[in-house]
């Protein structure tokens, strides 16, 4: 007896969930839209907050920042858990190849000396200012209304940790010349003059009541200190002999343009919004009022640390960081304070 194999195509009854039948049509959604839309918990909530008895456990309300429609923002990447977890593991496995490169070549301990000063006091240190990082992202984790937002924020919260981490094996790297490198980072971080203005900005929005500014106002200090610790410093150490810098710092300098995805689309969809535009506009410029000047002066001091350790015109860099975002805030009609 013969048998003949035949493949069969078994059409699906329903192309997918309810949900996003009413929201798109009756159309194939993408895993990400099966995971992400219209799954935001609304009702049957138990118990308000006791430390916020106006608020439902999940609630619109608990940032200044609105959107009449919660899924109009869409993570230009596309993430869930599967894609994020094999792009993150691919990137990690990349910095520990540059890190093993650096490692068993000793190349920390022979860089120039102003750059060993740069890796000890102001490198290092900032893997304080990532896990400050961390817990603002998880902030927005708990509180957005809406999943694609909260997603968003909870795969920033794992970046940030991971920023944190990899800086700390820096660190460890640099051990071996620098016994104490990781405790004396901490100090620094906890003494030093040039972080104290970091390190303010971080424990003041940590305790800030509207998760949405926190994040605001952590990606306004990002944009300029990420643009001179390691765009610039990129840049500075492979003219400086500095290659290990460099190595370490095209990582994050890489992380962050993906960061800035996400960030610069939820920007943007809150502007677009139909009925909150404008109220999303003064909330933003509440921000930079509160905020510009104070970090503007926190990465000055960054910058100024960094030129006396290595003369790098890290403090020009960080002026034409400071006037390249103030451009590009006016271009979205926000008040820049002092038309910095």
């Amino acid at each position: 007896m013969q048998f003949e194999l035949r493949t069969q195509v078994v059409e699906p009854r329903r192309k997918t969930f309810s949900n996003l039948v009413r929201r798109y049509g009756d159309r194939p959604a993408s895993r990400y839209e099966e995971g992400s839309v219209d799954i935001q918990a609304t009702e049957n909530f138990h118990y308000r907050p006791l430390w916020a008895p106006d608020k439902e456990l999940y609630d619109p309300t608990y940032t200044a920042f609105r959107l009449t429609d919660p899924y109009s923002f869409m993570d230009p990447r596309q993430l869930y858990y599967a894609p994020y977890v094999q792009s993150r593991a691919a990137s990690g496995e990349a910095f520990a190849k540059s890190l093993e490169y650096v490692d068993t070549r000793q190349l920390l301990l022979k860089l120039p000396e102003g750059w060993q000063a740069i890796v000890a006091d102001l490198l290092l240190p900032l893997r304080h200012y990532e896990a400050g990082a961390e817990l603002i992202s998880i902030e927005g984790s708990r509180f957005a209304y809406g999943t694609t937002i909260d997603q968003a924020c909870t795969y920033a919260a794992f970046d940030r940790i991971g920023n944190a981490q990899n800086i700390s094996r820096v660190g460890i790297a640099f051990n071996d010349g620098h016994a104490h490198a990781l405790a004396e980072a901490k100090e620094k971080w906890l003494g030093d003059p040039a972080l104290q203005g970091l390190r303010r900005l971080i424990e003041e929005l940590l305790i800030e009541r509207d998760y949405a500014k926190e994040l605001v106002a952590l990606d306004l200090c990002d944009r300029l200190l990420y643009s001179v610790m390691f765009t610039h410093l990129d840049e500075a150490a492979l003219l400086s002999g500095a290659g290990a810098y460099s190595l370490v710092a095209q990582h994050f300098s890489t992380w962050f343009l993906d960061q800035r995805r996400w960030i610069d689309q939820l920007i943007k969809t809150w502007f677009a919004d139909p009925e909150y535009s404008e109220v999303n506009k003064a909330a933003f410029n509440d921000v930079l009022a509160r905020r510009w000047n104070q970090i503007v002066e926190a990465v000055s001091d960054v910058a100024a640390a960094l030129d006396a350790r290595v003369d790098t015109g890290a403090a020009a860099a960080a002026q034409a960081a400071t006037s390249a975002v103030a451009a590009q805030l006016s271009e979205l009609g926000l008040t820049v304070p002092g038309g910095k």
